[in-house]
């Protein structure tokens, strides 16, 4: 079995040189005016035959490719439903925090400090000594 060349465009350009030659030496030697040899012949077939080769491959690359068929993928089985989780307990309410408005003013916070200072100057004093 021949060997499957990947492009026959090489093999056309060889081809036509050799048959070039061929013309060409057969014109020096014998003159225009002489048939082609058996070797002009079977050049001129091959080339016929390289370029009737090259059009099918042509005409088979248009062609739509086979392509591969998808594997089927099997459904997976349902997951079974998880079991429903007992609510829980409620939570005791937490206590209300105190409100703005209950907050001690600038006013009342000096005179409490006031009050706590005269406390203080009045409350028993314990000497460092005792």
């Amino acid at each position: 079995m021949p060997v499957r060349f990947a492009s026959l465009s090489r093999q056309l350009h060889r081809n036509g040189q050799r048959l070039h030659f061929a013309m060409a030496s057969r014109a020096f030697s014998h003159g225009s005016g002489q048939p082609a040899d058996e070797a002009e012949q079977a050049l001129r077939e091959e080339r016929r035959r390289l370029k009737e080769q090259q059009k099918q491959r042509h005409a088979q690359a248009l062609l739509p490719r086979p392509k591969a068929v998808k594997p089927v993928k099997e459904a997976k089985p349902p997951k079974a439903p998880k079991a429903p989780k007992a609510p829980k307990e409620a939570k005791p309410p937490k206590e209300a925090k105190a409100a703005k408005g209950n907050k001690p003013s600038r006013a009342e916070k000096q005179t409490q400090k006031a009050a706590n200072v005269e406390a203080a100057k009045k409350a028993d004093r314990k000497s460092a000594k005792t």
